[in-house]
């Protein structure tokens, strides 16, 4: 007799860096969305934490919405997730503002969406599970989207990890800035700091970068040209308030 087959199990997908970002709709903390088409025109960061009443997502969500103006001075909005069900996330955020005190900070509200998702749909579209660290919370991913809906940034740490929002932040400016200018950024690069020119695409203009005849561009080899944006500068073209 031919044993029955056992069906394999869902596989957890990851948006790779430049597909779409995946649809879907849920339910949150800020009503309804439908993701990522109501951001479209915006930069979105989307972020998983593990779970609600924990002290590291505590202090992350409590991060975060002190920060959201600075983002939101960069056109990027937030948008969390955890495998909680809303009730549990409203509870979880009163219990912020009412009670909790991180580095001096208290009072905070969180007024970013938190979706909805005890069923894990979005966890699994967005490949947040992973079994060897957790089956049943979300590890800690950051998307970062663009205002095309394009997945342009990928982060992942695992449960035990704060995130350092501070490098979000500079993640959101150093990926405008490269779409603004047409440059990329070096190791460790902050705004009004030198930015990489991308190599010559012809030997005219190589030459005169290292004759040192194009304007503004320094070079210690063909390969290895920069320039300087300076922060003001960068802020007019990426600053939206």
């Amino acid at each position: 007799m031919t044993q029955p087959v056992a069906e394999p199990a869902p596989v957890s997908t990851m948006p790779r860096i430049g597909d779409p970002a995946p649809e879907f709709t849920a339910v949150t903390t800020q009503g309804e969305i439908h993701f990522p088409g109501d951001y479209a025109g915006t930069w979105v960061i989307l972020f998983s934490h593990p779970a609600d009443f924990t002290p590291v997502c505590t202090s992350e969500f409590m991060t975060f919405a002190t920060m959201q103006d600075e983002f939101k001075a960069y056109n990027t909005e937030l948008v969390g997730l955890s495998v909680d069900g809303l009730y549990s996330h409203i509870a979880w955020l009163r219990t912020i503002k009412e009670k909790i005190t991180f580095r001096d900070i208290s009072n905070v509200e969180v007024t970013f969406p938190l979706i909805d998702d005890v069923s894990m749909k979005v966890a699994t579209l967005y490949g947040m599970i992973m079994p060897g660290e957790a089956t049943t919370q979300a590890v800690r991913a950051v998307f970062v989207i663009d205002p095309q809906g394009i997945v342009r940034t990928v982060l992942y740490y695992p449960l035990s990890l704060g995130r350092n929002f501070d490098e979000l932040l500079r993640v959101v400016k150093a990926l405008q800035t490269a779409d603004a200018f047409g440059v990329a950024t070096p190791a460790d690069w902050r705004p009004g700091e030198r930015v990489i020119v991308p190599p010559a695409g012809s030997c005219g203009t190589a030459k005169d970068r290292m004759a040192g005849t194009e304007e503004g561009v320094e070079c210690v080899d063909w390969f290895f040209c920069t320039k300087e944006i300076s922060e003001a500068d960068i802020d007019t073209k990426i600053r939206t308030s």
